[in-house]
């Protein structure tokens, strides 16, 4: 069973999360949309420069299993200065489906979008003050219904592991660690 999950990127956008997100995800069988919410190519936080598949705004009637954003400074500000990212990620939660931010993003995009619960999210320790005085949990990923959330690079594939799972199944995220020669927990 395929799944369309959307990957949204910006310039600045933190190299190791978005290829690591993408990279899982399309392991596990999903179809994997790159879309820049700026330039079709984008120069990442750490220098390295790479191809979206596409503009954000050319995603508006698509519908999706899954958002899930990267992080990285500015990256994580260049997501949350998008309308189109808003709105389709508002539209996501009002239909109950997932999306997921890691790093910076769950403070500066989601929590700035109002789609966090205080208590029941987490991102990376930098950001944390942001999140209704630092009120978040200090877990490599946390979910709280259809928002997943994670602290930042050092923990991007537990973090798309996770949504392999709820995506898919407990089975299909070992085969995709096994895949990685990953041990789980």
């Amino acid at each position: 069973m395929e799944k369309k999950v959307l990957v949204p990127v910006a310039q600045g956008t933190e190299e190791m999360e978005a290829i690591t997100i993408i990279d899982v995800l399309r392991r596990a069988g999903a179809e994997v949309i790159v879309a820049s919410v700026d330039n079709i190519m984008v120069k990442a936080s750490g220098g390295i420069e790479f191809k979206a598949d596409q503009l954000i705004k050319d995603c508006m009637d698509e519908p999706f299993d899954l958002i899930v954003l990267p992080g990285g400074i500015p990256g994580a500000f260049n997501l949350r200065d998008s309308k189109d990212l808003e709105i389709l990620l508002k539209k996501q939660a009002e239909q109950k489906k997932y999306y997921a931010a890691v790093c910076a993003s769950p403070a500066v995009v989601l929590h700035h979008y109002g789609l966090v619960t205080p208590g029941h999210v987490t991102c990376h320790p930098g950001f944390a003050d942001q999140i209704d005085n630092g009120n978040i949990l200090e877990s490599k990923v946390v979910v709280d219904k259809n928002c997943i959330t994670s602290r930042g690079a050092g923990t991007a594939c537990d973090f798309a592991l996770t949504l392999v799972e709820l995506l898919y199944s407990e089975e299909k995220k070992k085969q995709v660690a096994q895949s990685l020669a990953l041990m789980l927990d």
